[in-house]
């Protein structure tokens, strides 16, 4: 054993960064170890020829501006990196098309324009806007105040204050808006944020879904400028002001336990074995307790078995040699589905060659010298929701990613009336394999565990204590109790800072 840490977080992506800034303000020891070269984990950036790609991160919402900021933005001031950022406001929600219902539909940013938007779409449209902004304000507080009542809240409050939250969040956003008698339509365009939660809006939780939608309709977007490494290249500044160290290179390969299960150090590939009492692992409980742990509790083996693998990652990274305005590329963000209903492209996006539905992101459209003049940096992104490309032989393999990679190209063309062939000069193309290789997760998963009725985020908050079954060790990030998505893995990693610090207090007694 070398020097002994408090705390030390396997992982520098985004939960191990925020959970080492928790540890660190609270004057305790922290080390992250992180086998890449690299912070950040998705949060990160790669260069192709004259383009530098964004690898992952489309938006973060929950930001705000000026005097009406956001979850987003305190959480990131607590941290101390708001202002090491250089953030970029879009101006847009997003543009929804979809093929069979002939849905081409521009939603603005802020409520008074969501619900104007809303009022030329279907007769009192601008109402049922404003109910689903209610609601989701209702629920938001709700969840905020539970959260400050340490999980035991006032009945009575509940009932008085929070009506809407008692109603809506034992349900899925099908339920809720069918029992509120939304019309199609309304429902369509509320729900075309359902992919960046990866879940069919018959299943995921409504508070939930509401939680992280409303934040776009009344806070906008924010894109860091330097794109999502600049955001990971702030954590380490005040990780190293906090006087935390980072050792990148550096693979752990076990996490080692005493004869009362107890955490007492980490293992490193290098045969260096760090001392200490408590571990946070920012990586997938598979491969916690599938590959870092020589015993395993039965409690664990259960819980990781019983959770589903969430959407498998497919991106196509597109260097173009036309400007976004000679390409016909009009919008930042698209969502572009072969249906609007949720549960259809769910189904569909279980074959390989569907290619049922994209989130696309043209960069140039938030920062426009993102790249050089004349030129677009263009993402296409979409989710694989079963292990489909294991089936895939390894000498089909470069062929099936161009051509499914083509499909969706043509999809976005035959759905924008852009034009994108013949202007491809560099081309990334990100299949779950490369998600699997590149961060570890089991699959390729890019979502972690998929919400489920009876795993959602409400469940996963309220049991969050029965998930710690390590003494010693927390599971944080994108695998945590708040599911992925760039906003949620900094929060769990610092909730399961503030909860390791919480264990350390406990032993000191």
């Amino acid at each position: 054993m070398n020097k002994k840490y408090d705390v030390v977080i396997i992982g520098a992506g985004n939960g191990g960064l925020a959970a080492a800034i928790g540890v660190l303000k609270a004057g305790k020891s922290c080390l992250v170890v992180e086998k890449h070269n690299l912070p950040g984990g998705f949060a990160t950036s790669f260069v192709r020829g004259r383009f530098e790609f964004e690898a992952s991160l489309h938006e973060l919402n929950g930001m705000g501006q000026g005097a009406h900021t956001g979850s987003t933005y305190a959480l990131f001031d607590e941290l101390g990196v708001v202002d090491k950022i250089d953030w970029l406001q879009i101006k847009h929600a997003f543009r929804l098309i979809t093929k069979e219902e002939g849905l081409d539909f521009t939603m603005p940013i802020g409520p008074e324009a969501c619900v104007e938007a809303c009022k030329k779409l279907c007769p009192d449209g601008d109402k049922y806007m404003q109910r689903f902004i209610d609601l989701s304000i209702n629920c938001a507080e709700a969840m905020n105040y539970i959260g400050q009542s340490k999980g035991k809240p006032d009945p009575q409050v509940m009932q008085t204050k929070y009506a809407d939250y008692l109603a809506c969040a034992s349900y899925s956003v099908d339920e809720v808006f069918e029992a509120e008698h939304f019309p199609k339509v309304m429902q369509y365009v509320i729900n075309a944020y359902w992919s960046y939660l990866g879940t069919k809006t018959s299943e995921v939780n409504f508070a939930h879904y509401a939680n992280m939608t409303y934040k776009y309709f009344l806070y906008g977007a924010v894109a860091p400028k330097l794109r999502s490494h600049e955001m990971s290249l702030a954590f380490v500044e005040r990780i190293h002001e906090l006087g935390g160290e980072i050792w990148f290179n550096t693979e752990a390969t076990k996490i080692l336990l005493d004869d009362k299960g107890r955490v007492f150090g980490v293992s490193l590939a290098n045969g260096q074995c760090i001392d200490t009492r408590h571990v946070i692992a920012n990586c997938s409980p598979h491969n916690v307790y599938g590959k870092m742990l020589n015993k395993v509790p039965e409690a664990a083996t259960k819980l990781t078995n019983f959770r589903r693998l969430a959407g498998r990652g497919f991106t196509i990274f597109l260097g173009l040699n036309k400007s976004p305005e000679a390409l016909g590329i009009t919008d930042h963000s698209y969502f572009i589905y072969d249906t609007a209903d949720a549960n259809v492209i769910y189904e569909k996006m279980k074959k390989l060659d569907s290619a049922a539905g994209q989130a696309t992101v043209c960069l140039n459209h938030v920062h426009p010298d993102c790249s050089p003049k004349g030129t677009t940096i263009l993402y296409i992104t979409s989710l694989f929701m079963d292990d489909v490309w294991a089936d895939v032989d390894e000498k089909d393999y470069h062929k099936k990613k161009n051509e499914i990679a083509a499909l969706f190209i043509r999809k976005f063309e035959e759905a924008t009336g852009a034009k994108l062939f013949g202007h491809i000069e560099e081309i990334a193309i990100a299949t779950p394999q490369t998600y699997a290789r590149y961060t570890g997760h089991p699959q390729g998963t890019i979502y972690g565990y998929e919400s489920q009725p009876n795993d959602s985020l409400m469940a996963r908050v309220q049991m969050v204590n029965e998930d710690a079954v390590v003494s010693g060790l927390r599971i944080g990030g994108g695998f945590g109790e708040r599911l992925l998505g760039f906003s949620s893995a900094y929060k769990s990693g610092l909730s399961e800072a503030k909860r390791t610090l919480r264990d350390i207090e406990k032993e000191a007694c």
